[in-house]
């Protein structure tokens, strides 16, 4: 029975029934569920969306960000932008994992499944308020999903990758967008001629390792211009010894990864010398396992060795004797990429050297001098399948950004070259799926067919922001548009991204790979579903000893 007096601790209607409470989440959890949770979901998402939305297309502003360590990043690249934010709210950090699922994924695109899936949930909202159910919303994304899939496929065109001409025009629908698009046809070169260096058939599968063989080397000072692939590689190293020979033309190469000095003890160990002439004999035998080493080397009579440990001086020392250049302490990767490019393989012990194992494929060894550091080049090789990228620019930042840039190129170009088939851009894709879902929901009956529509819609946000962006007329531009793609055969009209007009863009030769547009479309309607199938967050605050509150949601 109540108590006519309200208790002071608990609110009405927990005094009922002698007060017998029971706390399931302990006292400092706390708990949102329903609706709240869903809208607050749809907004995080948003927020994230927003902040991205400008950086895209050709006429995209860039970021600049303040790293924790007090670095500047400058960027207009979405991945590299939702890295550096700090967020709180759970939804928004799921937002930035999918840009870094879609840069390790396909490279690209990163930027329009941001702002697509922002957008996938908005749409979603009204249905929410309308006490739609979340799995009806779900399965009519589901079903449209894979209807955009199939549409992909119906439009898109098969392309031959040997055709230079034609990768170089999708390359730099990738580049245009980004910071190097004045350097573009010099950035496409490189993207190209890195990718296909680096490719390698093996048993009838392509492997095109671009992490691993395209090095990227960053060299402040001259001019954008200057860079270039290099048919070989570049290491930041000097020769050992100064006598030692810095250019050598047509160099037989050596690798090792074990050191050219006495072999220490592993653990401490103590040697007791009690005669004098013992100590000669252990100074003797030092001097003999380095000789017979460097014997073991010499043997092959390499021009150049390169080792991942240290030289001692005595080893030095033989080496120069036999005119052996020697550099050492070589990063393992770098030592991988010189033995793809010249043909060596790494010996783990000099004992075991054969000739096989000497690289002769290179053409050049030299050492340069370029700014205040030295850098050893092996190039000219007769087929390497390792390459090296110099870039050059005025400051670090600027480099940073290209190197950003080059690597989506290539794996734009990676892209290609493993699915060959290409799509129009410029939002010519998402109009063209948008109409055709739009014709296919009329087909549909019940409810689902009202977010399937919804879909449809969301997919004009990326036509719609390019034309935001340039600063054109968005209403107009963008019925004008949807006019068009109700004619038959207009699947590639989209918008110039510079100028904001309506263009075909066969005729402007703006492409993308399917991999790409495929990929975008799966991730950003997969979060959309992740996301609005969440009903409750139970969040566990500080401990109360801890000074500082929650922050609240997305900052």
């Amino acid at each position: 029975v109540c108590s006519s007096k309200p208790h002071p601790r608990y609110p009405p209607p927990f005094q009922c029934f002698g007060l017998n409470l029971v706390f399931v989440l302990g006292q400092n959890m706390k708990r949102e569920s329903g609706r709240k949770v869903q809208t607050g979901n749809i907004s995080a998402a948003k927020t994230i969306a927003d902040v991205i939305r400008t950086c895209l297309g050709p006429r995209a502003m860039m970021k600049m960000l303040l790293d924790p360590m007090g670095g500047i990043v400058m960027t207009n690249d979405g991945n590299a932008i939702l890295r550096e934010i700090q967020v709180q709210h759970p939804a928004a950090k799921s937002m930035i994992e999918i840009s870094r699922t879609q840069d390790e994924e396909v490279g690209d695109g990163t930027t329009s499944v941001i702002i697509l899936a922002g957008e996938m949930l908005s749409v979603a909202e009204q249905f929410l308020e309308q006490q739609m159910h979340p799995t009806v919303v779900i399965s009519a994304y589901r079903q449209a999903l894979d209807d955009m899939l199939s549409m992909l496929k119906e439009i898109s065109t098969p392309v031959d990758p040997n055709d230079r001409d034609m990768m170089l025009k999708i390359i730099n629908s990738a580049i245009n967008t980004k910071a190097l698009s004045r350097w573009s046809s010099l950035a496409c070169n490189i993207a190209l001629d890195a990718v296909r260096t680096v490719e390698l058939e093996d048993n009838g599968r392509k492997e095109i390792d671009i992490k691993k063989y395209a090095k990227v080397e960053k060299v402040p000072g001259g001019i954008i211009e200057d860079s270039c692939v290099l048919k070989g590689v570049m290491v930041n190293k000097d020769v050992t010894h100064p006598r030692m020979r810095r250019l050598i033309k047509n160099p037989r190469i050596v690798l090792l990864d074990c050191s050219l000095e006495y072999k220490k003890g592993e653990s401490q160990t103590d040697i007791e010398i009690t005669r004098e002439e013992d100590f000669a004999k252990i100074l003797q035998m030092e001097e003999e396992y380095i000789q017979q080493i460097c014997e073991d080397i010499i043997r092959l009579k390499p021009d150049l060795v390169f080792t991942e440990k240290g030289i001692s001086d005595l080893a030095q020392h033989y080496l120069m004797k036999a005119n052996i250049t020697a550099i050492r302490r070589v990063r393992k990767t770098d030592n991988n990429r010189i033995a793809r490019a010249c043909g060596a393989r790494i010996a783990s012990r000099t004992d075991e050297l054969r000739e096989e194992d000497v690289g002769t494929g290179a053409g050049l060894f030299e050492v340069k001098k370029i700014g205040d550091e030295y850098f050893t080049f092996v190039t000219e090789c007769k087929d390497p399948k390792a390459c090296t990228i110099l870039l050059r620019g005025a400051s670090k930042e600027i480099l940073a950004e290209v190197e950003r840039n080059l690597q989506d190129a290539m794996q734009v170009c990676r892209n290609v070259l493993l699915d060959p088939y290409l799509l129009p851009g410029g939002g010519a894709v998402e109009m063209a799926v948008s109409h055709r879902l739009t014709e296919r929901s009329r087909a549909l009956t019940g409810v689902e067919q009202w977010p399937y529509r919804a879909v449809a819609q969301a997919l004009e946000v990326i036509p719609r922001t390019l034309i935001q962006n340039c600063g054109a007329s968005t209403i107009r531009v963008l019925t004008s548009l949807r006019a068009k793609h109700t004619q038959e055969g207009s699947t590639s009209w989209g918008v110039n991204g510079e100028t904001g007009t309506l263009a075909d863009m066969a005729d402007l030769g703006i492409w993308e790979p399917l991999a790409v547009k495929a990929q975008t479309y799966k991730t950003a309607v997969e979060t959309a579903i992740l996301l609005l199938r969440i009903d409750d967050i139970v969040s566990g605050h500080k401990k109360k000893g801890e000074k500082g509150e929650e922050q609240p949601g997305a900052e």
